[in-house]
């Protein structure tokens, strides 16, 4: 059985991470994604730490179902290959720094030339334009400039922390992955082909208006410093292991008081309302700690779930591996990679009730799919030896 996506090819020049995980959700997806790489290394991941068998695990973990195609598109007979793909694909997708990918002669009109109603993708890390458009980016300065970094201190006069993953990079190979699919289902009614600009700064503050950006969403009010609402997380030290539990409505913070069999906090004057719970929140959350400290997580949990409070433990990568949650949904799997042996992976995160998207195969090795691709689109064998004896294509 096909994923949804079954039928449609995708030509990736993406490296790192938001590019390739994007591509890698839509080839799970059933995409045809090839994944046009320099003979000289390839993608920058393959050589991260974290190896075994000449196979990063950054690698693995972000091109999965993709074909690889090695391609030195400085020379113009490689170029060449890859705009009779072109002409084959529904969607061209880079995150070359703007401007590169013009200056390389694959610029939209380049392309429309050969595909007119292709999808192109350009993934930037601060945008097209603007003071900060061709500074060199990674996630950390995207954290920095969007607010994420001041929002995960807790205030505005807090030291800036970063969030200790690479949230606007996967956040947008998210948007990405979805965002072409939009397009896709236009074209699909119309015919017509765009161009989707995506940057990383852009993904970033969109993501945190939902959320965290309160104070600054009324235009002509005040925009306070923003002060943290606590300094204390919902993460609870018990006497054993860490646990998290969470109260929202008045129910819920009932349940908490018959949990901890504090009956009087209910007529406490600092925690009658939503409201007041919230105002006075880091003593609330102190006096909660308090009586978690005194018994053991296991008893903890079990006697908020009983209560029906929210609660769950608190458990390591390691830990969250053999979690009965995470194994009744059948999150981790294990895959067999020719080269790079057992792996461990997090199947595809949507289930498709008609079309199943699913793991056909590991990270390729770099140009293993070169022939085959050469051979598609036409190509003699004395042709595809030819080029691959010049190296242009290898």
């Amino acid at each position: 059985m096909h994923g949804p996506l079954h039928g449609y090819r995708i030509v990736d020049l993406t490296s790192m991470i938001s590019g390739p995980l994007a591509t890698m959700i839509l080839a799970d997806q059933g995409a045809d994604v090839i994944k046009v790489e320099n003979p000289d290394g390839g993608d920058h991941t393959r050589a991260a730490n974290n190896r075994r068998n000449g196979f990063s695990a950054s690698f693995l973990n972000n091109n999965r179902n993709k074909r690889s195609l090695t391609l030195d598109l400085k020379v113009e007979s490689a170029r060449q290959v890859l705009l009779r793909l072109l002409a084959t694909a529904d969607v061209f997708i880079q995150n070359f720094r703007p401007g590169v990918i013009e200056r390389m002669g694959l610029g939209e009109d380049v392309v429309r030339a050969v595909a007119p109603n292709i999808v192109y993708v350009s993934i930037s890390g601060f945008g097209d334009t603007g003071p900060y458009a061709q500074k060199p980016v990674y996630d950390p300065l995207i954290q920095a400039v969007s607010g994420l970094a001041s929002i995960q201190a807790g205030s505005d006069t807090e030291r800036p922390r970063l969030v200790r993953t690479i949230v606007p990079d996967k956040l947008t190979a998210y948007n990405a992955a979805q965002a072409i699919t939009a397009a896709l289902l236009h074209r699909e009614r119309t015919g017509q082909g765009q161009h989707i600009r995506l940057s990383m700064l852009d993904a970033i503050i969109a993501f945190l208006w939902a959320s965290d950006m309160g104070s600054q969403t009324f235009v002509d009010e005040t925009i306070p410093q923003q002060e943290a609402a606590s300094f204390i997380d919902l993460i609870y030290e018990t006497a054993t292991s860490p646990i998290s539990a969470a109260v929202q409505t008045n129910r819920e913070w009932v349940a908490l008081t018959r949990a901890l069999d504090k009956p009087e906090w209910l007529e406490d004057p600092r925690f009658l309302t939503p409201a007041l719970r919230q105002r006075h929140i880091d003593q609330r959350l102190a006096m909660t700690q308090a009586e978690l400290r005194t018994r053991p997580a296991e008893a903890w949990l079990e006697r908020l779930t009983r209560e029906g409070v929210p609660c769950a433990p608190v458990l390591t990568r390691t830990q969250m591996l053999s979690d009965p949650q995470v194994v009744a949904n059948g999150i981790v799997v294990e895959i067999t990679h020719e080269t790079a042996g057992r792996l461990r992976q997090a199947r595809p995160a949507a289930r498709f009730s008609a079309t199943p998207a699913a793991i056909r195969q590991g990270g390729p090795v770099l140009g293993e799919h070169t022939a085959a691709i050469l051979t598609e689109l036409g190509y003699a064998p004395a042709d595809i030896e030819a080029l691959t004896a010049k190296e242009d294509v290898a």
